[in-house]
């Protein structure tokens, strides 16, 4: 499952957030499927997690928004990372409009359950 974290500065717009918020899951999901986890175009309840998040006073970022996306590491993940998130950037700039932002692939080996 995806965690995505976007910190934002606190001036940004939540209308400029709106259209990153609408399309990240898909556009996550089409970066991250792999082999070992194939994404069937339809983001269900349990499949990755958005989580929008301003700036605090002691933070500090050269940009305007950092999105992070944190998923298990596969070897096919790893093998083409830096397209995998060269991809949703590239989407996420022309949705949005947005400029100042990265994209930050973490892969860390790591397990998930969820309840019912």
């Amino acid at each position: 499952m995806p965690i995505i974290e976007a910190t934002h500065a606190p001036e940004v717009a939540e209308s400029k957030l709106r259209e990153p918020a609408s399309v990240l899951p898909h556009l996550v999901s089409v970066a991250v499927e792999c082999p070992e986890e194939p994404y069937d175009g339809d983001v269900k309840p349990g499949d990755l997690e958005v989580r929008f998040r301003a700036r605090g006073p002691l933070d500090r970022s050269g940009l305007d928004a950092v999105i992070e996306v944190k998923s298990e590491w596969f070897e096919s993940r790893a093998a083409d990372r830096q397209e995998r998130v060269d991809g949703p950037r590239r989407e996420i700039r022309a949705a949005t409009g947005l400029r100042g932002f990265g994209v930050y692939p973490a892969l860390p080996v790591s397990a998930w359950s969820q309840g019912d």
